[in-house]
């Protein structure tokens, strides 16, 4: 929502709403700027939020990107030296430098700098290399060292530094899940019936159909990585240039795909909310209140009048009367543990994530098929030891 225009796609608030309270961090980035990242947003969100407690007023952070808030709550960034612009032209951002080169040669680069952060990250996740990377070579200090200077600030934690808010606490909306992925494809259908498709030809043929004919497409990248540019751009391309029937499929796949993506988003957004939110270890945590918004009918009841009396009680000091989430978390659990699949050839990176890999489907077609060629081994070897003690007409020598 941070760039300039395509209100549709970014699902921006509308005018109306913006009138009956002040909107900060809207419509400001200009949308060719691709290297944006969150330090931008958060430098210019903490002056803000300074900027309205000086006012005396309260600042309301909203979602959705998590990472975003989080990057706001607690101490968990890495500044790099001043990126040479921000204006629209040829990306110079260090790390998407290091993006274009190949995976094994960046997680090669990083085991040399940096063997802790190396063995940290699987060395597909290509962004994450780079950026540790770019904080070595921009900083002279390995990325791990960094992090655990943060961690081990006062009020810091395994996930990063300290809080730096203390008084603050979150307000978590969220919905049973059919009733979550219903209200999202009906979003898709409602962005559809609002002008999608033109917003998109526009930008299309504004910004992004000179780099398709040059074949320099990004979607990794500044505006281009919102949902609904990637999901549109074989309709986009080829409309004009194929039959009626194909265009017709071709739209249908991308309108699919939106709210594949969109309802996929969703789970990530509320799986962040339990793993860096609810199960953050350590004190420094702000309390998280659930409310309840499946039933839309009932909005008054369970979401605007607790959230109400939830925030009143906490600017006056009072306990709240609805209770805190809570989520038991592992304090021994590993998020960066690094073991090698042997069965599957995979890198798996964390404890949580190894134990899921350990059940899946694929790794127990693995183990089945290694167990089996392991008993027809010893079979083999069984039988072949045994050979020499019968007399045939055959001739012994043959394989069995």
């Amino acid at each position: 929502q941070v760039y300039k225009g395509l209100d549709i796609i970014t699902n921006k608030v509308s005018a109306q709403e913006q009138r009956l309270c002040r909107h900060h961090m809207i419509s400001f980035v200009d949308p060719l700027v691709s290297n944006y990242t969150v330090v931008d947003f958060r430098d210019k969100a903490m002056a803000l939020i300074s900027y309205i407690f000086a006012r005396d007023k309260i600042p309301i952070v909203v979602g959705g990107t998590n990472y975003y808030i989080e990057s706001l709550l607690w101490k968990v960034l890495i500044n790099t030296k001043e990126k040479a612009s921000m204006a629209p032209g040829p990306v110079t951002d260090r790390k998407v430098e290091l993006e274009q080169l190949d995976g094994v040669e960046l997680h090669r680069r990083l085991s040399q700098v940096d063997p802790e952060m190396a063995a940290k990250l699987h060395p597909h996740d290509k962004r994450k290399v780079a950026r540790s990377l770019q904080v070595c070579e921009e900083t002279g200090i390995p990325h791990s060292e960094i992090l655990h200077q943060q961690q081990e600030e006062e009020g810091g934690g395994p996930l990063g530094g300290p809080l730096k808010y203390p008084h603050s606490c979150i307000l978590w909306l969220h919905a049973d899940q059919a009733a979550l992925d219903q209200r999202l494809e009906k979003r898709v259908d409602d962005m559809l019936a609002a002008g999608l498709l033109e917003e998109l030809r526009d930008f299309h043929r504004r910004y992004n159909q000179e780099k398709v004919a040059e074949n320099r497409q990004d979607y990794q990248h500044g505006i281009f990585q919102s949902i609904g540019f990637k999901e549109f751009h074989e309709y986009l391309v080829s409309e004009g240039n194929c039959s009626p029937e194909t265009s017709a499929l071709l739209l249908q796949k991308g309108i699919q795909a939106l709210k594949q993506v969109t309802k996929r988003y969703a789970r990530r957004q509320n799986k962040w909310v339990r793993n860096r939110f609810l199960r953050r270890p350590g004190p420094n945590v702000p309390p998280v209140y659930g409310l309840e918004v499946s039933d839309l009918l009932r909005w008054e009841e369970d979401v605007l009048k607790p959230a109400v009396e939830i925030v009143e009680s906490f600017i006056q000091g009072r306990e709240p009367p609805a209770e805190p989430v809570k989520m038991e978390y592992d304090v021994n659990e590993n998020k960066r543990s690094h073991r090698v699949c042997e069965l599957c050839d995979r890198v798996i990176i964390g404890d949580r994530e190894w134990a899921a890999h350990t059940r899946s489907k694929s790794h127990l077609h693995h183990l089945k098929k290694s167990r089996k060629l392991e008993a027809a081994s010893r079979a083999a070897e069984t039988v072949g030891n045994s050979g020499g003690t019968e007399t045939s007409g055959e001739d012994s020598t043959l394989p069995l």
